[in-house]
């Protein structure tokens, strides 16, 4: 069955245009209005479809479609940042405006591009009369943004997606991303005494305190990390924050700092914590008045070399483009993280520009989105079995 690439690319054009006037940018990550948007076309076109939530108005859908093994879930967040400075638009970030080939709009390459995509692929493999064998699952979830536990983690955690395969909509111009970096989030306090600032011996300078710890762990966590590589990517170590002190005039009696670990595939958690934590000890001052707090933190994940969905979307794409898929490395993390201990295919492969995301005036080629939705419908017909 062939498709009409026109007459997609207008249906692609028209569902990212309903999206992008759908607002839902975090803060406040309400998801309501989008997800009813989204449940309503798939419950239309046959799915088993769930609106899901653990929090009130952070809603999720789960659509499914077909039984049994293998389980291929897609997956696109519904949430976007906020529009930013509104001064730096030029055209109204709720409207979808189509020029020089691409569409315009706040989410349009992240992440509403690859959602409208998945929608037309849903609908298209329903028209097909659904898979052969197998099931296929699409999910459309909120909290990406926040990094919070809303979202895909919740779906994962209350057992609603058993993925043998997960692929994500992102914007990797429809290359492939199958390795990603675990992240880890931790908080470093200090406590001292606070004292007038015409006398600082009188007090114990917990900024001060804090400093030197920061050092120590440069000191230490610096050269190890520097030493550990996996290809293009790197193990690395961030101050995203530092805090400290109310007043010019007085001693400080508390400050903290929050550390970002990007961990490598082979790297843990939970010994990149301990490593925090020696580092912290490496300083020298006293126990009492230093504590280090774990925040969050995933593991990384790397699809298994020979996966039949990679195979499948690598066969796709060479089908449809005429070379070889690129296998991209990743800068941040997506919500594939929740699912790097299950052993399972993770793959993150959609239209779009990672340069596009978070940025005043993002678009997507249609182009692109035209040819997102041929290579994953065709993966689909390799994977599952379709008319």
């Amino acid at each position: 069955m062939t498709v009409d690439e026109r007459a997609l690319g207008e249906s692609l054009v028209a569902i990212l245009s309903d999206l992008i006037a759908i607002p839902s940018p975090y803060p406040p990550g309400e998801s309501t209005a989008i997800c009813d948007y989204a449940a309503a076309r798939l419950l239309k076109a046959g799915y088993r479809t769930e609106i899901l939530a653990r929090k009130p108005g952070v809603d999720n859908v789960v659509a499914r479609l077909g039984s049994g093994k293998p389980s291929i879930v897609f997956n696109a967040h519904v949430d976007t940042v906020g529009v930013g400075e509104r001064a730096n638009w030029k055209t109204d970030p709720f409207k979808a405006v189509v020029q020089g080939g691409a569409v315009f709009g706040l989410g349009a390459g992240n992440c509403k591009g690859s959602m409208a995509v998945q929608l037309w692929l849903a609908e298209e493999i329903a028209r097909r009369g659904g898979p052969k064998q197998g099931e296929v699952v699409f999910t459309f979830v909120a909290d990406e943004e926040n990094l919070g536990p809303e979202g895909m983690s919740f779906l994962r955690e209350a057992g609603h997606v058993k993925p043998d395969a997960l692929i994500l909509g992102a914007q990797t111009e429809n290359q492939l991303i199958v390795a990603e970096r675990g992240v880890l989030w931790a908080r470093v306090a200090a406590e001292g005494k606070a004292a007038h600032a015409g006398n600082p011996s009188a007090g114990d300078n917990a900024v001060m305190r804090l400093v030197r710890v920061a050092q120590a762990i440069e000191k230490k966590l610096g050269p190890k990390l520097a030493k550990r590589r996996d290809g293009a990517m790197r193990s690395t170590m961030n101050i995203g924050q530092f805090h400290g002190g109310h007043n010019t005039n007085v001693v400080p009696a508390a400050a903290w700092l929050e550390i970002d670990r990007r961990l490598l595939p082979g790297e843990r958690v939970d010994t990149a914590f301990a490593e925090i934590h020696t580092a912290v000890a490496a300083a020298g001052e006293p126990a009492r008045k230093v504590s280090v707090e774990f925040l969050t933190g995933t593991n990384g994940f790397r699809a298994p070399a020979k996966g039949e969905a990679i195979a499948a979307l690598t066969a796709a794409i060479k089908a449809r483009t005429g070379r070889r898929a690129r296998f991209l490395n990743a800068t941040g993390v997506s919500d594939g993280r929740y699912f790097a201990d299950d052993g399972i295919e993770i793959i993150n492969f959609g239209p779009g520009s990672g340069a596009q995301g978070h940025a005043a005036n993002e678009s997507v080629p249609i182009a692109q989105m035209v040819d997102a939705a041929l290579i994953q419908l065709d993966a689909v017909g390799r994977l599952v079995g379709l008319s």
